[in-house]
């Protein structure tokens, strides 16, 4: 029974400090904030970056380290640059040469490549010869380099490329879809859309299903719609390829909590999946709604609205990125994040509340998302998710190396 007791109460202690920060900058130096609005590591690095995985990287007298959510450093700043933590391993410079770590700050020996790769989705590219394929976080070869390209890895898969055509793979390395097609998108639900030859179609259960008189269709986001253009107009099709919604609009974002932004003319509203106009176009701009159900909308600035259409905070901040921010804005980052939206007011960047009212009532020169971090009381690992970006193999993250699994020049 005391057995039992003492790893329940070990369970509880980690995640009991598990708990997401936001880097922000006040007074020309950085610090972390936590989801109450108080300062976790009160302000005091010149150069710092985002959580990850437990670890942020933090820059002292010109070499960089990681400290944990405590401001403690786990890994001495002894390194001329890094970069983030990813499955457990970033890259690091040490001294002129690139190489990979553990969270314990442990050189890890890689399979030989002439480039070093972040890791993602537990795996990282590796290339010879001019041939692409992947590690796993044990350094081990999951999958021998055979592509010309990989992209980067979106829950669990990625697309590849071999003699110009392109395929599906997952991370260990099986394919999904064989590169048959001139363009493919991304795989949900066992389903992408593709192009073959001129054609644009659905790939399913190893099927090309060409889409109707279609001339692009986006990739699928987190409903079984996405939309498609016809004629110069852009409408909606579901899983199978059929049309489900006429391409009448000029401009469309993805669907989600079952409405979807449209434009007619210069305006924007939101449709249901009847194509039922549920709030009119008056907006000059319109984003598509968070889990927390409220939308940005856009009249001369951003404000929310409800699912109601209803304006529930006004039309007054900014919500795009600007270029200190280091993590890459997509669509679902440009409002309500679990229950917090970044935003900029009279130059200061803040957080605001679904009531409207401002976390913590503070202002910041800058701040980026909350990003997951914990306290490191014990050696079990939390993985968060990063802002994903599309690259070829020689657009990811990456790191030139000689004939060992070291580099030479950060790319």
């Amino acid at each position: 029974m005391k057995k039992t007791l003492i790893i329940l109460f070990a369970f509880t202690i980690q995640f009991v400090n598990s708990q997401e920060l936001a880097l922000v900058k006040k007074d020309s130096k950085i610090g972390y904030l936590s989801k109450d609005g108080n300062f976790k590591i009160e302000p005091q690095y010149k150069s710092a970056r985002s959580f990850s995985e437990g670890l942020a990287a933090v820059e002292n007298n010109g070499k960089w380290g990681f400290i944990d959510a405590k401001g403690a450093w786990v890994i001495p700043a002894d390194f001329k640059n890094v970069k983030d933590f990813n499955s457990g391993i970033a890259v690091v410079q040490k001294d002129k040469d690139w190489v990979y770590i553990n969270t314990k700050g442990e050189v890890q020996n890689a399979p030989v490549s002439d480039k070093l790769f972040d890791f993602e989705n537990g795996v990282a590219f590796i290339r010879q010869n001019g041939k692409v394929g992947l590690i796993n976080s044990k350094m081990t070869v999951v999958l021998e380099p055979k592509y010309d390209q990989i992209k980067s890895f979106e829950n669990g898969f990625a697309r590849v490329e071999n003699n110009k055509k392109w395929g599906i793979i997952n991370t260990s390395g099986k394919e999904m879809i064989e590169p048959a097609y001139e363009e493919i998108g991304n795989y949900f639900k066992n389903t992408s859309w593709a192009r073959k030859d001129k054609t644009f179609g659905i790939v399913s259960s190893g099927s090309f299903i060409p889409v109707d008189g279609a001339e692009k269709i986006w990739d699928f986001d987190t409903q079984d719609l996405t939309y498609a253009k016809k004629n110069g107009k852009i409408g909606f099709i579901d899983l199978k390829g059929n049309w489900v919604i006429t391409p009448i609009y000029d401009k469309v974002k993805a669907f989600s909590k079952s409405l979807a932004p449209v434009c007619v003319g210069s305006k924007w509203g939101y449709i249901n999946p009847k194509a039922e106009f549920v709030i009119e176009p008056t907006y000059s701009d319109a984003e598509v709604f968070s889990a927390d159900g409220l939308a940005p909308v856009k009249e001369k600035n951003w404000g929310f609205i409800n699912q109601t259409g209803k304006l529930v905070i006004p039309t007054q901040y900014n919500i795009t990125a600007n270029g200190f921010v280091i993590a890459l804005f997509v669509k679902q980052d440009k409002g309500f994040i679990d229950g917090l939206a970044r935003v900029k007011n009279e130059g200061k960047w803040g957080f605001l509340k679904p009531d409207g009212t401002v976390l913590g009532n503070q202002w910041f020169e800058n701040a980026e998302l909350f990003s997951q971090s914990k306290e490191r009381i014990s050696t079990a690992e939390i993985a968060a998710e990063k802002p994903k970006a599309e690259m070829k193999t020689t657009e990811k993250s990456e790191t030139k190396t000689t004939k060992k699994p070291v580099a030479k020049k950060k790319k």
